[in-house]
C-alpha cells in the first residue's frame, strides 16, 4: 500500500479590497465635494504615515494647520462667499512644529488641502490633496 503525502501549498490569500473612506463629522464647515491627491502627495503621507483621512477631517472642520492668519481669514470669508479653501498641513510632530519658527516651516514635509470655489449651483465639487510643487 502506497501513501501519498498530505499537500503542503496553501490557498491562495484572497485579494485585498479597498473600501472608500467615508468622513463623518457633525462639525463639518462645508461640503468637500470629490476628494482626489496627487501621486506625489499619496507618496508623501504614504513615507511620514499621516493619515489622509485625518488631515481631510481637521479641513472639514476649519483647523487649517499651519495657515497665516491672513489665509485663514480669506477661509473665513470663503465658509459664506463661496471661494476656494486651502489648507496647510506640516507633516511633524505638533511639537516640532510648535518650536519651529514660522520663517522655517516651509522645509518640512508639507501637504497642501484645497477645496474648490463653489460652482454656479453653489456646490464645491473637488478637494484635492497636493504638495506645494504641485500646484
Amino acid at each position: 500500500m502506497t501513501t501519498t503525502p498530505a499537500s503542503t501549498t496553501k490557498a491562495a490569500a484572497p485579494a485585498p479590497t479597498t473600501t472608500p473612506t467615508i468622513i463623518y463629522s457633525n462639525a463639518a464647515r462645508f461640503s468637500m465635494g470629490q476628494i482626489v491627491a496627487t501621486p506625489g502627495a499619496l507618496r508623501l503621507l504614504q513615507e511620514t504615515g499621516f493619515s489622509a483621512a485625518a488631515l481631510l477631517a481637521r479641513h472639514l472642520r476649519g483647523d487649517w494647520g499651519d495657515l497665516c492668519k491672513d489665509d485663514a481669514a480669506l477661509n473665513a470669508m470663503a465658509l459664506t462667499d463661496g471661494s476656494r479653501i486651502m489648507s496647510v498641513y506640516r507633516l511633524v510632530d505638533a511639537k516640532k512644529l510648535k518650536t519651529t519658527p514660522r520663517s522655517k516651516r516651509a522645509d518640512f514635509p508639507t501637504i497642501w488641502a484645497i477645496t474648490d470655489a463653489t460652482n454656479e449651483d453653489g456646490k464645491r465639487e473637488y478637494t484635492t490633496l497636493l504638495l506645494p510643487g504641485d500646484y
